[in-house]
């Protein structure tokens, strides 16, 4: 499966462009206006950006032929890399083949089958006395549903039970209900389920290739969530494996541990460290280190409630903004409450634009809050990281391993 993002002047530029290029069998997905980056955005420049997909095989629903589900190689990054299309990967960031996509659909629809097998052994062993209801909310004398169905609700129970929202879990099944067929067999489903899922996750920018001006890197977030720790690890990359002219800055001067943290992890990759007060001095920074590749900024963390602070982050990225080409990230950590994510996401959103990057996956067991942010904030995830070691503990998001995730019955 193929997912690019085109833009336009109008939405109908946009999408002629999509089928220029992939075809007449182009799917949207989703349609957006985005602000222009570099100084043509200082003017108020907006386009409009559509992201499409196509299926390389254009079937659906065929007997799981898991090459059809979305599995790129590496051969097939390498040459999305050469072509510009995607940026190189941080070191361990392996896109899975169609093989290892294969056995994990084969592996998930086994534990599903098991569980489903399970669940109608119990209700043999235990059946509902006549005249009550059932746990489904229908009588015992009831017509019994039909595997198929069964099945649609045991993949509807997973998703919740992997804390994916009640909305998006509906919307993915109300999806997949639309291509239901009598008779249909269990792995189409799933490979239909899948496919929507890794649809809705859509594939992040990451990190853009420097070319004739730095790019400049800006990370935000709440206090606690790993930020610091994240842009070493990818600066840490940069400098060893790609030999790129690496700058670290820090605006985070409220916590003196955090500018330290990162003085340290300069010192050891040898690379310029700036601590900078105000948006006038980190104007300054990124133009003192114009003939670097990447410039780094990390922020300070703190509580989304804090209007003053938000207002100096604002200041900082207008700042960014004017002195050329840049990305932000918001950073999450995966152990945050849902309720809470919400509140950061939205009040991060009214000062920028971002890519998530999500934090601290080897501390929990449930990854349904990277769907629902996902979807809630219409950006997608560049990256994940899962522990503290540097560089190793990082990878740019895979969409196939975290739905396999989402829809595993094993806890």
């Amino acid at each position: 499966m193929i997912i690019k993002r085109f833009t336009g002047k109008t939405e109908d530029e946009a999408k002629e462009a999509a089928r220029k290029e992939l075809g007449s069998g182009a799917v949207i997905m989703n349609v957006r206006s985005v602000k222009k980056k570099g100084l043509a955005g200082l003017f108020g420049g907006k386009q409009i950006e559509v992201t499409a997909a196509l299926e390389e095989d254009n079937v659906a629903l065929k007997p799981v032929r898991r090459d059809a589900v979305e599995a790129v190689s590496e051969a097939a990054v390498s040459r999305q890399v050469r072509a510009g299309a995607v940026s190189q990967p941080v070191s361990g960031m392996v896109n899975e083949s169609s093989q290892n996509i294969e056995k994990k659909l084969d592996s998930l629809q086994t534990l599903l089958v098991s569980r489903l097998q399970q669940e109608e052994a119990a209700k043999v062993e235990q059946p509902a006395a006549e005249g009550t209801e059932s746990a489904d909310g229908k009588e015992a004398g009831d017509a019994e549903i039909d595997e198929q169905e069964k099945f649609f609700r045991l993949l509807y129970n997973t998703m919740l039970e992997n804390e994916v929202d009640e909305k998006y879990a509906n919307q993915i099944m109300n999806d997949a209900e639309k291509s239901r067929k009598p008779n249909l067999p269990f792995d189409h489903i799933l490979a239909n389920v899948y496919q929507k899922m890794i649809l809705k996750f859509g594939k992040a920018d990451g990190i853009p290739a420097a070319e004739k001006e730095p790019m400049t890197l800006l990370f935000m977030g709440p206090t606690g969530v790993g930020k610091t720790t994240t842009i070493a690890k990818i600066a840490s990359y940069y400098v060893m494996e790609e030999k790129k002219k690496v700058a670290l800055l820090t605006a985070d001067t409220y916590r003196i541990a955090a500018a330290e943290q990162l003085r340290t992890y300069a010192n050891i990759l040898e690379v310029p460290f700036r601590v900078v007060y105000t948006a006038e001095e980190a104007r300054q920074a990124i133009l003192d280190f114009r003939e670097f590749d990447y410039i780094f900024i990390d922020t300070a963390g703190h509580s989304h409630q804090n209007e003053e602070l938000l207002t100096k982050m604002k200041e900082l990225l207008e700042t960014v903004k004017e002195t050329g080409v840049y990305q932000t990230f918001l950073v999450l950590s995966a152990t945050t409450k849902y309720r809470d994510l919400l509140k950061i996401a939205s009040s991060y959103r009214e000062i920028t634009d971002y890519q998530l990057i999500f934090t601290k996956l080897d501390e929990t067991a449930s990854l349904g809050n990277l769907l629902n942010l996902t979807l809630f904030t219409e950006s997608e995830i560049a990256f994940v990281t899962c522990g503290q070691n540097v560089p190793e503990d990082i990878e740019q998001f895979n969409p196939q391993k975290t739905v396999k995730q989402l829809l595993s019955t094993k806890h």
